[in-house]
Order: structure tokens, then sequence, then C-alpha cells
């Protein structure tokens, strides 16, 4: 199928298949038809014969190509099922409606402080005793499991769960695994206020690339608990907006609300223990 596309991909080959399409002719006339030179011509249709999108055959001193139409249905079976597996991972839907958030963000960042005062609010219902949850909220490894959006991954992670204890959060893409493409991002933070199992409270900041601070993120996770395990409520306001942290703002609500559900899955599948899956943050 790659040499298919490829063969397609040439305008000047994609010419002759629209000629084709309406009947089989010879290559003195598609030459002629398509404004190039017959020995290019040729070249051509015998590129396109290789990869199966057209047959010939020799009639006298001619040779008469003609279009095969599996050919071009296979191709476009396979574009269709290209298009039908975005639609079903859903990523594409993430996509756009960040890009529609980035937009309105961007057009909004015109002076520090366009942003601040800004508040964000969520509630998961979650699986786990609130004391399995509050490991997952403060011990690194745990944290490290959920705390990025689906499409990220945490390389770097420093949380000391008491008041004044320092918060260092880098992420990368999930399939850079050796860490060969740019960091995705970086901020760092301080912990305000820990009652455990009830309330957790900290400012993050996510930093540009030339390590000033876009925003101040001031967090208060309360937990609940439930018949079922936990509820956690997650108040989260933005401080001190740069204009350059448009970017960062524009993905809070969906990029936070990810996070959370990752967390909402881990504890569905082992509600009663905090050391499922423990993995490395470096």
């Amino acid at each position: 199928m790659d040499t298919r596309f490829a063969a397609l991909a040439d305008p000047a080959r994609w010419r002759l298949v629209t000629l084709l399409a309406e009947r089989p002719r010879p290559v003195g006339v598609l030459a002629r038809l398509a404004g190039a030179r017959q020995p290019q011509t040729t070249k051509h249709l015998q590129t396109l014969e290789r990869a199966g999108v057209v047959v010939s055959q020799r009639s006298g001193q001619r040779r008469i190509y003609a279009l095969s139409p599996e050919a071009l249905r296979e191709a476009s079976a396979a574009l269709s099922a290209l298009a039908d597996e975005a639609d079903r991972a859903g990523s594409r839907e993430a996509f756009e409606r960040y890009g529609m958030d980035l937009s309105r963000e961007r057009l909004a960042a015109h002076e520090p402080g366009w942003a601040d005062g800004r508040s964000f609010e969520f509630t998961r219902s979650l699986a786990g005793r609130p004391e399995v949850v509050w490991r997952h909220l403060t011990e690194a490894l745990l944290l490290a499991q959920w705390w990025t959006p689906e499409d990220l991954r945490v390389s770097e992670l420093v949380f000391e769960a008491r008041p004044g204890g320092r918060i260092l959060h880098e992420y990368r893409d999930v399939e850079d695994v050796d860490g060969s493409d740019p960091v995705a991002g970086r901020a760092r933070g301080e912990v305000v206020e820990v009652r455990p199992g009830e309330r957790l409270a900290y400012r993050l900041s996510p930093v540009l690339p030339d390590d000033q601070v876009a925003f101040t993120a001031h967090v208060r996770l309360d937990l609940r608990a439930t018949e079922t395990g936990a509820d956690l409520d997650v108040h989260f306001r933005v401080a001190d907006s740069t204009v350059e942290s448009a970017d960062f703002i524009a993905g809070i609500e969906l990029g936070f609300g990810q996070s959370l559900d990752k967390l909402v899955t881990i504890l569905s599948a082992s509600p009663d223990s905090a050391d499922a899956h423990p993995r490395s943050t470096t």
C-alpha cells in the first residue's frame, strides 16, 4: 500500500490517473493530453503499473493503459479505515477542542494579568478510600501515574507533601521514551496546606523556555469520604498571568480534567491499594 500511495502522490502521475479514469488510452495520447514528453509519461505509467494502479497491453505498435478500479478502491478503503480509527481514538476531538480554546485565549491575552482570578472547578468520585487517594495525591511515584493529560508522561517529579515543601514537575510526550524530543513542559511550586486525608493546597507555576513564570496556579484539593470511596473537589485559580501564558491556560480545563480521569481509572482498577503499578519518575 505504501508503494501505491507513493505512486499516486506525484502530481504528474495523478494527472494520468484522472485521464485513464475516463477511458483506456495509449501512451502518446496520454502524453499529449497531459502536456508532457512521451518518455517521461512512459516512466510515470511504468511506476503506476508496478504499484498496481494501472494495467497495460500491447495493441500493434501501441501500448494501451487502463486504470485498475480495484486498486483505487483498496486505497480508498485504507484511508477510510485510518479515518475511522482516528474517530474511535477520540484524540482528534481533544485536539480540535484545545485548538478552539487556544485561539480564544490568545486573542484575550493582551497584557499582564489578563487571566488573573480565572477559576476552574473539578469534581471526581473515586473508588479508593480517602487514605489511599491521599497517597496518590502526595507520593511522587503514585502521583506520576496520573498527573499529566493522556498524551503526556511525567519525566521528573519532586513533591514534598509538607507546608513549604518543593514541587518540581517535568513532562514529555507519552511516546518520547528516550527523552530525544524537547521537554513538553516544566513547572515549579510550593505546598501550602496539608491536612492528611482531607485537604491539600499548593501553588504551581508553569515556566516558559526562558525559565520565566507563565502564571501561578493556586490549587486546593478537598477529600470527602463516601460509602463507595471518596469524592475529590478541586479548585484551581489563576494568578500572575503573563501574555505568554495563553497556551497554558487554554489547556487547563481539558488537560487537568484528563489527568483526574486517569486517577479515576487507576483507583477503579485497584481501589484498595496505593501501590498498584508504581514507576520511576525519571
